[in-house]
């Protein structure tokens, strides 16, 4: 007969118990928090959207879901397409309007900042 009692009657071994499920709960979350960051170093969330409107498979993706959805007719088709053609040079000349705008008002040193912020991705 043994004089030491078994290892769940010992005070603070509940304890260490909970310490070390916290632990393991820890090394899970922070494993997955990793592996969501590679994910999306390597670029998988951009494959998971569509393209948007401002790039030129954007808009074709756009044009065909309206095509498609709305069952355009090819006259209507036609008359979509050239409202939405319109639309982007309208949108390109505000965009590069508002830059210039921008770029007026900015210092030399602020204005090589400014398009080095335009060509990083959104954040």
């Amino acid at each position: 007969m043994s004089a030491n009692p078994p290892a769940s009657a010992r005070p603070g071994s509940a304890w260490n118990s909970k310490l070390g499920g916290a632990i393991i709960l820890a090394l899970v979350f922070l494993s997955g928090a990793a592996a969501g960051a590679l994910a999306m170093d390597f670029g998988v969330h951009n494959r998971q959207r569509p393209p948007v409107f401002g790039t030129l498979q954007g808009r074709a993706d756009s044009f065909e879901r309206l095509r498609k959805e709305l069952a355009l007719t090819d006259a209507q088709a036609e008359q979509v397409e050239m409202t939405l053609n319109d639309f982007w040079q309208y949108y390109r000349t505000v965009l590069s309007d508002c830059k210039q705008r921008i770029e007026q008002v900015l210092t030399p040193q602020q204005k090589a900042g400014f398009a080095r912020l335009l060509q990083e991705p959104n954040k």
